[in-house]
């Protein structure tokens, strides 16, 4: 142990004198999720509230076909505007949605019998979706008030003709249904556990050995599992303090977030959970970033490498958006996919099982030991501490 200690001093060490290094290593995830949670956050909100709030102004095709609907939309807070080629504006994005009636919807409605209104919008624009809806809810209630009036009219009490009502209950949480707004966390959280110490991994591995200083060090009678041992447990506490600060600025950007913090759980039981959680991620990125900066003979050869690593976090999302399952005990076994059903548990304030999280730690444990067995294979290699 006294060898690996000192190992991991020494390394932390040469981290503190570069404080450039150490800032980016311990404030740039956390920077970016507070701007992030309470950006987007707020951002969210303000545009959902304007959305709802703010009178409505589009265009009605063939509106001299229903002047009594145009004039009730009208005291609905929905005004009429001109617009030439309504299609071609939505294509454009100048316009969310309008509204077009059927040419024959006076003699429809004259008849008794169902008149078209279409309200037309493009489904693929998440801005477009509030005044859609908007403008389907006001027409629907102008459909049933109409044919209730209808009913009343001829002696009919409106409920005859409404044989069964179909209520929906949403057993959801607020705080399921708040966290798929953040459904980007679980991601930034894994990446920075995984590479949040990258920097510090690669300097202390290809740096030294691109600079020849890794050559007197491996030459020193400790042996080379404890040298591994040190830089890894130098990187792991580098990898922890970067994920704390993460969770705290995550927990302070949605304290600060207007009604975010009401609805999901920002605890500091919560906090700890998912520092808990990111433990093995840590864990396991940053021996992987060993053995890989370790066969690389030069920084910008182990720096090459980031790009895909920053892509392992993505595929489970990538998976559950094209093919979602439910939680499977086998799913807490597999890397950053199991990270991202625990973390996504937390942030719906659900119940992880013991089961669950034995089967987590337990195989994050024993890749986390993989990966440091191939770290130290490697480390006896004498070709490593040659540049070239």
């Amino acid at each position: 142990m006294k060898a690996l200690t000192t190992v991991a001093k020494k390394e932390l060490r040469e981290l503190a004198r570069d404080r450039k290094t150490l800032l980016l290593t311990l404030f740039m995830s956390p920077l970016i999720i507070l701007l992030m949670v309470f950006g987007i956050g707020t951002f969210a909100k303000k545009k959902f509230d304007t959305q709802m709030d703010k009178p409505l102004s589009v265009a009605i095709v063939n509106a001299d076909k229903a002047p009594n609907l145009v004039a009730w939309l009208g005291e609905q807070g929905v005004a009429r505007k001109q617009v030439a080629d309504p299609d071609g504006a939505i294509r454009a994005q100048d316009e969310d949605a309008y509204i077009r009636i059927s040419e024959n919807y006076a003699d429809d409605w004259a008849a008794g019998r169902p008149a078209l209104v279409e309200v037309v919008s493009d489904s693929t624009r998440q801005d477009a979706e509030v005044p859609t809806q908007r403008l389907t809810t006001l027409l629907n209630l102008y459909s049933r008030q109409v044919g209730a009036l209808r009913l009343l009219g001829r002696g009919i009490s409106p409920g005859f003709s409404v044989p069964m009502v179909v209520a929906g209950k949403d057993l959801s949480t607020p705080e399921a249904r708040r966290s798929r707004a953040l459904a980007f966390l679980p991601y930034l959280l894994i990446l920075g556990g995984f590479i949040g110490a990258a920097a510090f991994v690669i300097d202390m591995t290809a740096g030294e050995r691109e600079r020849q200083s890794l050559e007197p060090l491996l030459t020193t009678p400790a042996p080379r599992m404890q040298i591994v041992s040190g830089k890894i447990a130098a990187a792991v506490l580098v990898g922890l303090a970067t994920v704390t600060l993460t969770c705290l600025a995550f927990k302070l950007g949605a304290q600060f977030t207007p009604g975010l913090g009401h609805v999901l759980d920002v605890s500091l039981v919560a906090v700890a959970k998912m520092l808990l959680v990111l433990v093995p991620m840590v864990a396991i990125g940053n021996a992987l970033l060993t053995v890989i900066a370790s066969r690389a003979k030069s920084v910008k050869e182990a720096q090459s490498y980031m790009s895909m690593l920053m892509l392992l976090p993505m595929l489970p999302t990538i998976f559950l958006m094209v093919s979602p399952v439910k939680n499977q005990p086998w799913m807490f076994a597999v890397p950053f996919l199991a990270q991202n059903q625990v973390l996504l548990k937390i942030l719906r304030s659900e119940t992880v099982t013991v089961t669950e999280w034995l089967v987590y730690f337990g195989a994050g444990i024993a890749l986390a030991g993989v990966l440091w067995g191939l770290a130290v294979r490697r480390y006896r290699n004498e070709a490593l501490a040659v540049a070239s």
